[in-house]
């Protein structure tokens, strides 16, 4: 799926949000952010794609909080959608604009003292996620990820 299809399912989940919080401030709040996601209904019961969305969910959500502002006051709002066999999550703040998908991956043939600090945890998401797009709109940050639920 490309980044299109992408936005027409961002289009029509910013109308019908099924499971969705926002947490302000967010300075020492990634667990329970992060348990607020996994306990979503819209969660598959598979222990191996449970792994890879929950390590998933964690990296976005440690980067926004650390990095997006300056002292954690901020918010982000996170939600998520099923449509059919597809697990939508958002993440959205108001924080810097910043797209991790402008980062070049890692060369992971280096060795991890060889290897400049950074952009790790975005490539971690892009492998385990099926689809990872980001958009700056109204201000705001809006990171999506998709996971494919079945023969996956």
């Amino acid at each position: 799926m490309n980044s299109t299809s992408l936005k027409k399912i961002f289009n029509n989940l910013t109308l019908k949000k099924m499971y969705a919080k926002r947490f302000e401030p967010v300075a020492g709040r990634c667990p329970e952010i992060i348990e607020y996601l996994m306990s979503s209904p819209d969660m598959p019961t598979r222990e191996d794609l449970l792994f890879k969305i929950r390590l998933s969910i964690e990296e976005v959500i440690e980067n926004i909080v650390r990095y997006a502002y300056d002292n954690g006051t901020g918010y982000l709002e996170v939600s998520t959608e099923r449509q059919n066999d597809e697990l939508i999550i958002i993440f959205s703040d108001a924080g810097r604009p910043f797209n991790p998908l402008d980062k070049p991956d890692p060369d992971i043939t280096l060795s991890a003292e060889d290897r400049p600090i950074g952009g790790l945890g975005i490539f971690i998401c892009k492998q385990l996620m099926d689809d990872i797009s980001y958009e700056y709109k109204d201000k705001c940050n809006v990171l999506m990820m998709k996971k494919i639920l079945v023969n996956n």
